[in-house]
């Protein structure tokens, strides 16, 4: 570890290699807190790379627990999380729109770090058993095309990292991996960021994870998903390109929805707050999962424009069907 910190403090990049070397070694518990609180930050101040962010991904995957079916056409809409917008549960909403849409979700998510309340903890709220077990998992995702992904139960040996992380107290290159990691092999995928200088890096290294398609967002006030709000900023991946793009409520002929009018609060109420959007009660809440779940159509591929992702959402949520994908989750994720 000596050898490799003297590296990141000249600001060098580690290889592929050298990094999943590391990681190696802090998944089998063989490094302090300290020695994993330092690697983090070097990683931090140097500013991580895509081969870097990929080879902790491989290692990560390598070691998580594993499904019992293999899927090939699973998405995911997890974000990073760090924004501090305390807002409600956007992906987490927008995930059942997106399933009732036909796209297979393989949700990822853990509990509360920067908010009241986590997508597990909403989803808890729900009677939904964050913790299931992969074979309960393989079935939500065969039988409803949906399934909660829980990294404390996927993913065991992050339990190494954990402290380190808890006493760092700021976001590492661990919330950039985690939405990558995912032990679903995934085929495309939304990805919020609260950076927006990493989002080609991030993409870069979905390319590189061999997605199919893949959109990265930031949105205003360095949130990690869209807003309704100032402007969204976003990197494509498609047919192997890398390109930016940026577009606002307006460009949508959309309403305005200010930051303060989708703050969540802790699990109870953002379990009502979902609820109320899959009921298709109109909100500020609403608008807000429209724009995210339409983006996700687009980021997939099912919609050829956002606009067309948001019609699509829309329409979904009038037909009563996003509703009816959370009851089904909550039959078989028990």
């Amino acid at each position: 570890m000596k050898a490799i910190l003297n590296q990141i403090s000249k600001h060098q990049a580690l290889t592929e290699e050298e990094i999943q070397a590391v990681f190696e070694e802090i998944l089998n518990n063989n490094f302090s807190e300290s020695q994993i609180a330092a690697f983090l930050m070097g990683l931090n101040v140097k500013g991580e790379t895509a081969s870097e962010i990929t080879g902790i991904v491989r290692v990560l995957k390598k070691h998580a627990t594993q499904l019992p079916q293999d899927f090939t056409d699973a998405m995911c809409n997890c974000g990073t999380g760090g924004d501090q917008s305390y807002s409600f549960n956007v992906s987490t909403t927008s995930c059942f729109i997106l399933a009732a849409g036909g796209i297979r979700m393989a949700k990822a998510g853990n509990r509360s770090v920067s908010s009241k309340s986590g997508s597990a903890d909403v989803l808890e709220a729900l009677g939904i058993n964050v913790a299931a077990s992969p074979d309960v998992l393989a079935k939500a995702l065969d039988e409803v095309g949906l399934a909660f992904v829980f990294a404390q139960t996927m993913h065991p040996a992050m339990r190494f990292i954990g402290p380190a992380r808890q006493a760092l107290g700021v976001p590492t290159v661990m919330n950039l991996v985690g939405p990558l990691a995912n032990p679903v092999d995934l085929e495309t995928q939304l990805m919020g960021i609260y950076r927006e200088d990493l989002q080609e890096v991030a993409a870069q290294a979905m390319k590189e994870l061999g997605r199919k398609r893949g959109l990265v967002i930031t949105g205003p006030d360095h949130m990690d998903e869209a807003a309704l709000y100032g402007t969204n900023t976003y990197t494509l991946l498609e047919n192997g390109k890398i390109s930016q793009h940026s577009f606002t409520y307006e460009d949508l002929g959309m309403p305005k929805v200010e930051l303060k009018d989708i703050v969540g609060g802790d699990a109870e109420e953002n379990a009502e707050i979902l609820l109320s959007v899959l009921k298709n009660q109109p909100s500020p809440y609403l608008e807000t999962a429209v724009l995210n779940a339409g983006l996700g159509f687009y980021a997939n591929g099912k919609a050829d424009s956002i606009k067309e992702g948001v019609d699509l959402a829309r329409q979904i949520l009038a037909d009563g069907s996003a509703l009816s994908k959370l009851h089904q989750l909550q039959e078989v994720q028990v």
